[in-house]
Protein backbone atom coordinates (compact mmCIF):
# COMPACT_ATOMS: atom_id res chain seq x y z
CA UNK A 1 0.00 0.00 0.00
CA UNK A 2 1.11 3.32 -1.12
CA UNK A 3 1.79 5.03 2.49
CA UNK A 4 2.31 9.33 3.47
CA UNK A 5 5.60 9.56 2.07
CA UNK A 6 4.82 8.48 -1.36
CA UNK A 7 1.94 10.26 -1.67
CA UNK A 8 4.22 13.51 -0.56
CA UNK A 9 6.52 12.40 -3.54
CA UNK A 10 3.83 12.00 -6.54
CA UNK A 11 3.02 15.32 -5.51
CA UNK A 12 6.15 16.99 -5.38
CA UNK A 13 6.92 15.27 -8.81
CA UNK A 14 3.58 16.00 -10.53
CA UNK A 15 3.09 19.88 -9.09
CA UNK A 16 6.54 21.31 -11.44
CA UNK A 17 4.57 19.30 -14.60
CA UNK A 18 1.06 20.48 -13.72
CA UNK A 19 1.29 23.48 -11.89
CA UNK A 20 0.18 26.65 -13.99
CA UNK A 21 -0.63 24.04 -17.39
CA UNK A 22 -3.62 23.72 -19.24
CA UNK A 23 -5.85 20.47 -19.28
CA UNK A 24 -6.81 19.09 -22.08
CA UNK A 25 -9.08 16.44 -21.32
CA UNK A 26 -9.63 14.21 -18.31
CA UNK A 27 -11.05 10.79 -18.47
CA UNK A 28 -12.68 9.18 -15.50
CA UNK A 29 -15.55 7.42 -14.61
CA UNK A 30 -17.86 10.27 -13.84
CA UNK A 31 -18.02 11.98 -17.45
CA UNK A 32 -19.77 14.79 -16.51
CA UNK A 33 -17.08 15.51 -13.93
CA UNK A 34 -14.73 15.09 -16.46
CA UNK A 35 -15.66 17.80 -18.80
CA UNK A 36 -15.87 20.38 -15.92
CA UNK A 37 -11.70 19.77 -15.69
CA UNK A 38 -11.32 20.52 -19.42
CA UNK A 39 -9.65 23.47 -20.37
CA UNK A 40 -8.90 24.30 -16.66
CA UNK A 41 -5.21 25.12 -15.63
CA UNK A 42 -3.71 23.24 -12.72
CA UNK A 43 -3.28 25.72 -9.61
CA UNK A 44 -1.56 23.02 -7.52
CA UNK A 45 -0.89 19.53 -6.56
CA UNK A 46 -1.44 18.66 -2.94
CA UNK A 47 -0.90 15.41 -0.56
CA UNK A 48 -3.07 15.05 2.49
CA UNK A 49 -2.08 11.80 4.37
CA UNK A 50 -2.76 9.32 1.39
CA UNK A 51 -5.33 11.89 -0.62
CA UNK A 52 -3.56 13.69 -3.59
CA UNK A 53 -5.06 16.57 -4.92
CA UNK A 54 -4.65 18.07 -8.16
CA UNK A 55 -6.55 21.50 -7.71
CA UNK A 56 -7.71 23.68 -10.67
CA UNK A 57 -8.29 27.57 -11.28
CA UNK A 58 -12.06 26.93 -11.44
CA UNK A 59 -12.59 25.78 -7.48
CA UNK A 60 -12.47 22.04 -8.11
CA UNK A 61 -9.90 19.58 -7.40
CA UNK A 62 -9.53 16.14 -8.79
CA UNK A 63 -9.17 13.61 -5.58
CA UNK A 64 -7.73 10.26 -5.87
CA UNK A 65 -6.58 7.56 -2.59
CA UNK A 66 -4.32 4.59 -4.09
CA UNK A 67 -5.70 2.22 -1.76
CA UNK A 68 -3.85 -1.19 -1.77
CA UNK A 69 -2.53 -1.30 -5.44
CA UNK A 70 -3.06 2.15 -7.33
CA UNK A 71 -0.34 4.15 -8.72
CA UNK A 72 0.65 7.65 -10.86
CA UNK A 73 2.71 7.21 -14.13
CA UNK A 74 3.44 9.93 -16.90
CA UNK A 75 3.46 9.08 -20.27
CA UNK A 76 4.56 11.34 -23.46
CA UNK A 77 1.35 11.69 -25.97
CA UNK A 78 1.31 8.74 -28.01
CA UNK A 79 3.86 6.74 -25.59
CA UNK A 80 3.48 3.33 -24.54
CA UNK A 81 1.91 2.38 -21.39
CA UNK A 82 2.98 -0.04 -19.10
CA UNK A 83 -0.20 -1.17 -17.98
CA UNK A 84 -3.25 -1.93 -20.10
CA UNK A 85 -5.55 1.02 -20.65
CA UNK A 86 -8.44 -0.92 -18.55
CA UNK A 87 -6.52 -0.53 -15.57
CA UNK A 88 -6.81 3.52 -15.89
CA UNK A 89 -8.89 4.91 -12.99
CA UNK A 90 -8.20 9.11 -14.22
CA UNK A 91 -6.01 10.19 -17.25
CA UNK A 92 -5.23 13.93 -17.02
CA UNK A 93 -4.06 14.87 -20.27
CA UNK A 94 -2.04 18.39 -21.21
CA UNK A 95 -0.73 18.77 -24.88
CA UNK A 96 2.37 17.08 -23.78
CA UNK A 97 1.76 14.21 -21.43
CA UNK A 98 -0.91 11.92 -20.01
CA UNK A 99 -0.89 12.09 -16.13
CA UNK A 100 -2.61 8.37 -15.68
CA UNK A 101 -3.71 6.75 -12.11
CA UNK A 102 -4.11 3.09 -12.74
CA UNK A 103 -6.02 0.99 -9.76
CA UNK A 104 -7.20 3.48 -7.40
CA UNK A 105 -9.51 3.24 -4.47
CA UNK A 106 -10.79 6.17 -4.91
CA UNK A 107 -11.11 9.35 -7.60
CA UNK A 108 -13.64 11.87 -7.95
CA UNK A 109 -14.08 15.77 -8.60
CA UNK A 110 -14.81 18.16 -5.24
CA UNK A 111 -15.11 21.06 -5.07
CA UNK A 112 -12.80 23.44 -2.25
CA UNK A 113 -14.49 24.34 -0.29
CA UNK A 114 -17.49 22.03 -0.16
CA UNK A 115 -19.64 19.65 2.55
CA UNK A 116 -17.56 16.79 0.84
CA UNK A 117 -13.91 18.31 0.57
CA UNK A 118 -14.73 18.81 5.02
CA UNK A 119 -15.85 15.30 4.72
CA UNK A 120 -12.89 13.74 3.35
CA UNK A 121 -10.93 16.21 5.42
CA UNK A 122 -12.80 15.88 8.73
CA UNK A 123 -11.48 11.88 8.11
CA UNK A 124 -8.10 12.80 8.48
CA UNK A 125 -5.93 13.95 11.59
CA UNK A 126 -2.62 16.46 11.03
CA UNK A 127 -0.40 14.86 8.53
CA UNK A 128 3.11 13.84 9.91
CA UNK A 129 4.43 15.55 7.20
CA UNK A 130 3.00 18.51 5.85
CA UNK A 131 1.70 19.62 8.96
CA UNK A 132 3.09 20.84 12.48
CA UNK A 133 1.83 17.95 14.91
CA UNK A 134 0.99 18.74 18.58
CA UNK A 135 2.36 15.14 19.82
CA UNK A 136 1.59 15.99 23.19
CA UNK A 137 -2.00 15.88 22.21
CA UNK A 138 -1.47 12.91 20.47
CA UNK A 139 -2.34 9.93 23.07
CA UNK A 140 -5.05 11.92 23.96
CA UNK A 141 -6.56 11.67 20.32
CA UNK A 142 -5.68 8.35 20.48
CA UNK A 143 -8.04 7.49 23.36
CA UNK A 144 -10.60 9.80 22.65
CA UNK A 145 -10.81 7.88 19.07
CA UNK A 146 -10.30 3.96 20.37
CA UNK A 147 -11.33 1.65 23.29
CA UNK A 148 -8.89 1.05 25.83
CA UNK A 149 -8.63 -2.98 24.35
CA UNK A 150 -8.12 -1.53 20.80
CA UNK A 151 -4.67 -2.51 19.58
CA UNK A 152 -1.57 -0.20 19.02
CA UNK A 153 -1.24 -1.09 15.86
CA UNK A 154 -4.52 -0.22 14.95
CA UNK A 155 -3.62 3.07 16.50
CA UNK A 156 -0.88 3.64 14.25
CA UNK A 157 -2.85 2.75 11.10
CA UNK A 158 -6.15 5.06 11.98
CA UNK A 159 -6.00 7.90 9.72
CA UNK A 160 -8.23 9.87 12.20
CA UNK A 161 -5.62 9.91 14.34
CA UNK A 162 -2.52 11.09 12.08
CA UNK A 163 -2.68 10.74 8.23
CA UNK A 164 0.04 8.87 6.43
CA UNK A 165 1.02 5.78 8.89
CA UNK A 166 0.75 2.67 6.60
CA UNK A 167 1.96 -1.35 7.44
CA UNK A 168 5.73 -0.74 7.00
CA UNK A 169 5.73 2.53 8.76
CA UNK A 170 3.84 0.64 11.52
CA UNK A 171 6.10 -2.34 11.74
CA UNK A 172 9.51 -0.54 11.92
CA UNK A 173 8.17 2.23 14.36
CA UNK A 174 6.95 -0.80 16.84
CA UNK A 175 10.39 -2.39 16.28
CA UNK A 176 12.43 1.09 16.51
CA UNK A 177 10.37 1.69 19.79
CA UNK A 178 10.34 -2.18 21.03
CA UNK A 179 6.41 -2.31 21.55
CA UNK A 180 4.30 -5.11 20.58
CA UNK A 181 1.53 -4.38 17.51
CA UNK A 182 -0.34 -6.47 19.56
CA UNK A 183 0.00 -4.39 23.49
CA UNK A 184 -3.65 -2.95 24.12
CA UNK A 185 -4.31 0.40 24.40
CA UNK A 186 -4.97 -0.09 28.33
CA UNK A 187 -0.94 -0.93 28.41
CA UNK A 188 0.33 1.54 26.37
CA UNK A 189 1.35 4.99 28.39
CA UNK A 190 1.25 8.07 26.80
CA UNK A 191 4.91 8.82 26.17
CA UNK A 192 5.05 5.26 24.45
CA UNK A 193 2.33 6.32 22.33
CA UNK A 194 3.63 9.55 21.81
CA UNK A 195 7.17 8.32 20.57
CA UNK A 196 5.40 5.91 18.16
CA UNK A 197 4.46 9.09 16.36
CA UNK A 198 7.23 11.45 16.71
CA UNK A 199 9.24 8.23 15.22
CA UNK A 200 6.67 7.80 12.39
CA UNK A 201 7.12 11.54 11.66
CA UNK A 202 10.87 11.53 11.46
CA UNK A 203 11.21 8.15 9.25
CA UNK A 204 8.24 9.45 6.46
CA UNK A 205 9.90 12.75 6.72
CA UNK A 206 13.36 10.86 5.72
CA UNK A 207 12.04 9.91 3.01
CA UNK A 208 11.12 12.43 0.63
CA UNK A 209 14.14 12.48 -1.36
CA UNK A 210 14.94 9.93 -4.09
CA UNK A 211 15.53 6.27 -3.71
CA UNK A 212 13.95 3.09 -1.85
CA UNK A 213 12.29 3.78 1.43
CA UNK A 214 14.85 3.34 4.61
CA UNK A 215 13.97 3.11 7.97
CA UNK A 216 17.39 1.88 9.79
CA UNK A 217 19.41 4.51 10.05
CA UNK A 218 22.83 2.20 10.20
CA UNK A 219 25.23 2.04 7.27
CA UNK A 220 26.04 -1.60 8.04
CA UNK A 221 24.97 -3.01 5.05
CA UNK A 222 22.74 -4.91 7.02
CA UNK A 223 19.45 -3.50 4.91
CA UNK A 224 17.48 -0.76 4.35
CA UNK A 225 14.04 -1.89 7.04
CA UNK A 226 14.29 -4.02 10.32
CA UNK A 227 11.43 -6.05 10.19
CA UNK A 228 8.84 -5.51 6.88
CA UNK A 229 8.36 -8.15 5.18
CA UNK A 230 11.53 -10.18 6.12
CA UNK A 231 9.32 -12.56 7.33
CA UNK A 232 11.31 -16.26 8.29
CA UNK A 233 14.55 -14.22 8.28
CA UNK A 234 16.75 -14.05 11.15
CA UNK A 235 16.49 -10.16 13.53
CA UNK A 236 19.25 -8.14 12.42
CA UNK A 237 19.79 -7.88 16.13
CA UNK A 238 19.45 -11.05 18.20
CA UNK A 239 19.38 -13.63 14.91
CA UNK A 240 15.38 -14.64 16.28
CA UNK A 241 13.59 -15.39 13.24
CA UNK A 242 10.82 -12.48 12.13
CA UNK A 243 7.24 -13.28 12.27
CA UNK A 244 5.29 -10.97 10.22
CA UNK A 245 1.54 -10.82 11.57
Amino acid sequence: MPEGDTIHKIANYLEPRLANTEVVSVQMADALAARRCESQRVDAVTARGKHLFIELDNGFALRSHLGMHGSWHCYPKGGDWQRPRWQASLIVSTAADDYVCFNAKEVELVRIPSVRERIVSARLGPDLIADEVDFEMLPRRVREFLAPDDLLCDALLDQRITAGIGNVYKSEVLFIERLSPFSELADVSDRDIRRCFETAADRLGRNLGGGRRVTRLEKDGAGRLWVYNRHGKPCIECDTPIRNQ
